[in-house]
């Protein structure tokens, strides 16, 4: 078994580990137990009736937080022309094509957090896949990173664009803020999130959809949450 440290323990002396509290008390719970001596992340864990062997019950997308997520994020975009133009004009940390695949593939440089690439550039990013895939980074159509309104992307990601993706066992993670948020903000932050992935719902699913739902901040004890304190 695992030995917890102290401050995790008595973070666990300050709730009841079985109960489901509404959203509200769970958002100040995982304030008030947030052990770490930095800003914890705050994170939201879904556990899904998901049979993820089935194309339409694989989810994967992305979300823009109201609040934002408290970090800040480079971009990196790969476009040619006037999409390049307009990527620097809205604000991306690093743009150009084939100069910045062949920096990522040749110095190993991954100074940035997301990448957005339009359609017409992702062959350039095609060799790429078996370093980008396993870190995340692979533009993808259903998050928002592949995409002719690269303006839009970037804004999206700066604001507080949380990706989201169902593992084989049908859980959701996602970001939602920093122990240093407000309760109003996280729970703004929160109610987003949670109602995007509900109204994705797979019309194949029997029974429950939403089997779980918990948040916690790093290092921190997860705080179940009655389902039913969210809109369905």
């Amino acid at each position: 078994m695992k030995k917890r440290g102290k401050r995790y323990n008595e973070a666990l002396e300050k709730f009841e580990k079985s109960k489901l509290y509404s959203k509200e008390e769970a958002v100040k719970l995982v304030k008030e137990t947030s052990n770490a001596k930095f800003d914890a992340t705050i994170e939201v864990a879904m556990y899904l009736n998901l049979d993820t062997k089935k194309a339409d019950q694989q989810l994967r997308g992305a979300v823009v937080l109201p609040n934002g997520t408290g970090k800040t994020k480079k971009v990196l975009v790969i476009a040619k022309g006037d999409a390049g133009k307009a990527a620097r004009e809205a604000g991306a940390d690093y743009v150009g094509d084939i100069d910045m695949v062949e920096k990522i593939e040749k110095e190993n440089w991954f100074d940035f957090n997301t990448l957005i690439a339009t359609p017409d550039a992702m062959p350039l990013l095609g060799k790429l896949g078996r370093v980008l895939g396993p870190k995340g980074l692979m533009p993808n159509p259903k998050t928002g990173t592949v995409t002719t309104d690269v303006a839009k992307a970037i804004n999206d990601v700066k604001s507080g664009r949380v990706e989201y993706r169902t593992d084989s066992f049908g859980n959701i993670h996602g970001i939602i803020g920093k122990a240093s948020f407000d309760e109003e903000k996280l729970l703004e932050n929160l109610n987003t999130f949670v109602s995007t992935i509900l109204k994705l719902k797979p019309a194949t699913v029997k029974g429950d959809y939403v089997k779980n739902i918990s948040v916690s901040s790093t290092m921190g004890p997860g705080i179940k949450i009655n389902v039913n304190s969210f809109d369905k």
